[in-house]
């Protein structure tokens, strides 16, 4: 090179003529960059004295960024006022800001969640009756939102990046609203719902014979509207967790970063319950209210289906009206540049090729490289791991508690249901709230962040062992734990007591005896008269229940020989069990917020959403799909009394061994949080932030890290020779 007294590089040219000493990469895009004094000892010649040996790190410029130290060009924070165009009242001012725009996130967070995990989870039983679909479809389309998400996240988060993030959300609003009224049209097209007649669940010596048939409905057509619905939802999800957390973070300083999140969070926690709630006062509602005909069913027969589609209706209005608030906002909320130039970057110095230009990631062609490049930070990937682990124990827990509650307690379904909602939804909130408010008091680095979630995820795994004080016996069961009265034989619900009743195994109404037994309905114990006007239902002359003769009744005495309903189950730490189990929530869901930071710290400021989508991706393949299935898998092999229906198949458990189901819950548990402990101290072990003579904001953190790494090869070369 000419006008210069180091090593003649062509990969190097001065980058003005004022500053001869300063050299930037050519366009052919090397990714490193070099001052001409560092080389200076590598010749072999003897080499004028320079004239400035150290140069500010300012000086150091990468491609597609401007020349000399001068701050960022406006473009990159295109900071507005709130409106569109030139309308831009000022009421719409107080928006603009931090707090305006969470309060629009999480409003969507919660209709997100109200829809996705709540509305879907509750209708799908419903859906199956009403559209005569079998277990397997529905658990289809229950998956078809994770696939939705899985496909679309990275593309999403890489290009929306540099886009206009609010709008971006405007658009998950208009998907996640079109989503929830496309998954409400099969209401308008299938036509009323016809009654079919009452099954006559009592002993009767006379029965019509139930033939086999395996003809498919007309009303599987609609499987498919469902699937494309939840499709839609599941694309109007990718960019909430992804985009609008990166907009957050961008928007408000460090360490009131996790606080933000945190909060937004909190509301997609809060969203399944609100869901639940309204999901299940919706099911009081007869399915065709809006017909204006009276019908004469009522909530206890088992053809009462309820309206379960006006949920999704609502939500589809709340979501669209997120619209219009979202697209108000500016790319940027005003301030966004003066905090990024206070921020210190933590990103994690893995040794490996940083890419400095500037205008890297602006083209899809560089998106490969993009995701190669985050796939080899190895804190990245442990964290994300470990979030994977605990996201698999999450879901699982949320889909099988209830039915664990129901077992071991002796609750009915929906007291179950209503019970481990009470101890999941408030534990995970707070949780999340509690995680991002201390690492917010405390300001916590990004290393401590860390550690802070490896304590967290200890103290988890250290609860995860109530499961072993919470295993009560199965209640005595007529034909699986007991005979009826000496008779029969144990797994056969068939005994001379109900030899000549004509029972249907698939059809599972349990009922307590008067001499403390269950049985699997009121056919197998042999009742043939019923008072439907009590609640519970009450049933009499059961020939296979045994009744105690006393000469002097008391007033303990029960004076029916059965009832609808389990039989109360002697089982004391429910109590202690709800209490640990808590706690055990709450830390678990402690660490999401913090985990959720230190992926955004530990990775490049310009690949903070790819980084996000990758997170989600990989969070629901790993985590959130396989999770329920294990968990499914696992209580499946407890199964004492299986669903045989009229043909023959098997269907689903009607009893479960209560002490193996515990043991099995806490084996997942325990196993997915060591994993979890193990990845977050890998997190903790493997980080390495920036030099301290590194402290620089974070436009300048390309640039930084390059000369850095370039300074260490130096020294290296140097000592070689």
């Amino acid at each position: 090179m000419k006008g210069s007294k180091g090593i003649d590089n062509p990969a190097f040219v001065a980058s003005s003529p004022d500053t001869p000493r300063r050299l930037v990469p050519s366009p052919s895009h090397v990714e490193v960059s070099v001052l001409t004094t560092n080389i200076r000892r590598e010749d072999s010649q003897p080499k004028e004295p320079q004239k400035s040996p150290d140069l500010p790190l300012s000086s150091v410029t990468t491609p597609g960024s401007q020349e000399g130290s001068g701050p960022v060009s406006q473009s990159e924070f295109e900071e507005g006022p709130c409106g569109w165009g030139n309308f831009q009242p000022q009421c719409f001012q107080r928006c603009n800001t931090p707090r305006g725009f969470l309060f629009h996130y999480c409003l969507l967070a919660l209709t997100q969640g109200i829809v996705v995990n709540g509305l879907v989870n509750i209708s799908i039983s419903t859906i199956e009756k009403r559209y005569e679909l079998k277990s397997s479809l529905t658990g289809l389309i229950s998956s078809s939102y994770d696939i939705s998400f899985c496909l679309l996240s990275l593309f999403v988060s890489y290009i929306g990046e540099r886009g206009h993030k609010p709008r971006w959300l405007a658009f998950a609003s208009f998907m996640l609203g079109l989503g929830a009224l496309v998954f409400s049209l099969p209401k308008f097209f299938s036509g009323r719902y016809q009654l079919g007649s009452l099954f006559e669940d009592a002993c009767l010596a006379e029965k019509n014979k139930t033939i086999c048939t395996a003809s498919s409905s007309s009303l599987f057509k609609y499987l498919y509207v469902f699937i494309l619905g939840q499709l839609l939802l599941g694309t109007g999800g990718t960019p909430l967790y992804t985009l609008g957390t990166a907009f957050i973070d961008d928007s408000v300083p460090t360490h009131k970063s996790s606080l933000y999140i945190g909060i937004g969070f909190a509301m997609s926690v809060l969203g399944p319950a609100f869901g639940y709630v309204l999901g299940g006062q919706l099911l009081t509602v007869y399915i065709d209210v809006d017909s204006g005909q009276s019908i004469d069913v009522t909530e206890d027969d088992p053809r009462w289906l309820g309206a379960w589609w006006i949920g999704f209706l609502l939500s589809w209005l709340l979501a669209w009206s997120l619209i219009i608030p979202f697209s108000c906002f500016p790319k940027h909320l005003p301030g966004t540049e003066e905090i990024q130039d206070g921020k210190i970057s933590q990103a994690h110095q893995s040794g490996s090729v940083q890419h400095t230009d500037r205008n890297f990631g602006q083209s899809f062609k560089d998106f490969p490289a993009a995701v190669k490049n985050l796939m080899r930070n190895t804190v990245f990937m442990c964290l994300v791991l470990s979030t994977c682990s605990e996201a698999l124990v999450a879901t699982g827990f949320a889909t099988f508690l209830p039915k664990f509650v129901e077992n071991q307690f002796g609750f009915s379904s929906s007291s179950a249901a209503t019970l481990a909602g009470s101890v999941l939804v408030p534990g995970a909130a707070l949780g999340q709230i509690l995680g991002g408010m201390l690492v917010s008091k405390f300001k916590m680095t990004c290393k401590n962040i860390m550690k802070f979630t490896l304590l967290t995820t200890i103290i988890a795994l250290i609860l995860s062992l109530v499961f072993l004080y919470t295993t009560c016996e199965n209640a005595p069961f007529a034909g699986v734990s007991e005979s009826y009265n000496g008779t029969g034989q144990l797994g056969k619900l068939t005994a001379p007591c109900n030899a000549n009743c004509n029972c249907l195994r698939s059809y599972y109404y349990p009922l307590c005896g008067g001499d403390g037994v269950q049985y699997f309905s009121p056919c197998y114990a042999g009742c043939t008269n019923s008072i439907s006007k009590k609640h519970p239902k009450v049933y009499q002359n059961c020939s296979c229940i045994k009744r105690k003769i006393e000469i002097t009744p008391t007033p303990s005495s029960p004076d029916f020989e059965a009832k609808a309903g389990k039989c109360s189950v002697q089982c004391k730490n429910l109590p202690i069990f709800l209490g640990i189990f808590f706690a055990a929530i709450v830390f678990t869901f402690m660490a999401g917020t913090p985990i959720t930071v230190s992926i955004l710290r530990c990775v490049n400021q310009n690949q903070r959403s790819l980084a996000l989508g990758i997170q989600c991706m990989l969070l629901r393949i790993l985590g959130t799909i396989p999770g329920p299935i294990i968990f499914g898998i696992a209580i499946d092999s407890t199964c004492i009394l299986w669903d045989i229906n009229k043909c023959g198949i098997k269907g689903a458990c009607w009893v479960y061994n209560n002490i193996q189901m515990a043991y099995m819950f806490m084996a997942i548990s325990i196993i997915c949080k060591i994993l979890t402990v193990f990845f977050n101290g890998c997190a903790v072990f493997l980080y390495k932030p920036p030099p301290s003579a590194t402290d620089v904001p974070f436009q300048d953190q390309d640039a930084v890290v390059t000369t850095v790494s370039l300074e260490c090869d130096l020294n290296e070369a140097g000592n070689k020779g």
